[in-house]
């Protein structure tokens, strides 16, 4: 029988919860009608979780430069690339919603190179795989070219937090071994 648990680590109740905590799980239940796993996974680290969050929103919720889509599809790129399961389904689904576009998060997760994207889609992907694949080695003529294909500074910089963070985020599902909520595999389908 297959295991079902969220996390193989603790999983708070959300009467247990920090009161802000709690208020921001109950908000994105309703918005949902479901509470996404992560939430409940990393609350049990209180100030990991704020922490987190802030980030979170910090990079994905911004409503100039790059595209709520663009950014999800940094997401799901990065996350097949660090193999992880969470954020590959739960990110997929939301970008389907983001681009209105029921096979991009597929075609991200299985082979971005294959996938049917926009000329800018692609430059930001590619950016996207190379800052998850060889940070090290980004040069200032990489940068550079990004910019003579008109990205702005504040973008260029978003791809590579984007990534970036969710490299942290992908490796925290993964050592939690972090269960897709069954929801996200249906969405925007």
């Amino acid at each position: 029988m297959a295991d079902h648990r969220i996390s193989r680590f603790p999983v708070p109740e959300l009467a247990d919860l920090p009161d802000d905590i709690r208020e921001r799980i109950e908000a994105v239940q309703e918005k949902s009608g479901f509470i996404p796993n992560v939430f409940v996974a990393l609350a049990h680290r209180p100030d990991e979780f704020r922490a987190f969050f802030a980030m979170h929103d910090a990079l994905m919720e911004k409503s100039d430069g790059l595209s709520k889509a663009e950014r999800e599809m940094i997401v799901v790129a990065t996350s097949a690339t660090n193999n992880c399961l969470y954020c590959v389904v739960a990110h997929g689904a939301i970008l389907r919603i983001r681009a209105k576009n029921p096979l991009i998060a597929d075609q991200l997760a299985t082979n971005p190179w294959k996938a049917d994207l926009t000329d800018r889609e692609r430059a930001i992907v590619d950016f996207a795989l190379l800052v998850a694949g060889n940070s090290a080695g980004i040069t200032d003529d990489q940068v550079a070219a990004m910019a003579a294909k008109g990205f702005t500074e504040d973008e260029i910089w978003d791809i590579g937090a984007i990534t970036a963070f969710f490299a942290l985020s992908n490796r925290l599902a993964n050592l939690a071994s972090m269960r897709p909520n069954d929801e996200f595999y249906s969405m925007a389908r």
